[in-house]
């Protein structure tokens, strides 16, 4: 299967899910972004939830897969409501066109709109320097870095959430290999919950040898997920 284009613009298929959010699926991996049961929901189930952000007074989330951007803008809408910073460093080695992020829209209030404003203003264009895009004010920080996680540096023992998030590791699989997986697991704060769709039994196993306790969790309609912990003690 061929590698993804960097800023593609075409061959998108545009899917509206089960909640009535849309998603777009990729042309090259022919998967959508986000579940069909529901792009909003999994957001805020699986990643915001499930790592028990939404409670958190200083979040800090480390994101393998930043896509259309839809668990950022979830989770910053929940952390301004709360009145807390979020900082938040997420990776995504080929980056969509600007108009594509911009077709799949996520409901947010004024101040959750401006930054997501400003996250589209200074988006990369196609050809030129590609990040990092750095973004901060009152509401806390963006890091949003275009590389490869698979030769990333993730700072160590940081993350307070993980939300692993890239395409399955049938069509994706080195974001899911365990020389990441033991990195996000030096990257996490002791206690910290990391969260992902896939239940593939090498994800599982992987998680398990880079450390992390695996538990197998109900997930929207028969879909499960997986919730993987940090040690407190670890």
């Amino acid at each position: 299967m061929p590698g993804p284009e960097r800023f593609p613009q075409a061959g998108f298929e545009r899917l509206e899910t089960a909640d009535g959010s849309a998603t777009l699926v990729h042309p090259v991996f022919k998967e959508a972004y986000s579940s069909v049961h529901g792009a909003l929901t999994q957001a805020r189930k699986l990643y915001l939830e499930l790592t028990r952000t939404h409670l958190d007074p200083k979040p800090r989330v480390l994101e393998v897969g930043f896509g259309l951007g839809v668990n950022f803008r979830v989770t910053l809408e929940n952390t301004l409501s709360r009145g807390v910073e979020l900082e938040y460093l997420s990776y995504e080695f080929a980056p969509l066109g600007r108009s594509l992020l911009e077709s799949v829209e996520v409901p947010l209030e004024g101040a959750a709109r401006e930054v997501w404003g400003e996250v589209l203003e200074r988006w990369p264009e196609p050809g030129g320097p590609a990040g990092p895009l750095q973004l901060s004010g009152n509401w806390g920080r963006l890091e949003l870095r275009f590389e490869d996680v698979l030769g990333a540096t993730f700072p160590e023992r940081w993350a307070t959430a993980i939300y692993l998030d890239p395409f399955s590791p049938e069509v994706n699989p080195l974001p899911w290999s365990l020389p990441v997986l033991e990195r996000l697991y030096a990257a996490a704060m002791p206690g910290t919950l990391l969260s992902t769709y896939s239940v593939a039994g090498e994800v599982r196993r992987g998680l398990m040898q880079a450390g992390f306790a695996v538990q197998r969790v109900p997930g929207v309609g028969k879909k499960a997920w997986l919730l993987a912990s940090r040690s407190r003690s670890g």
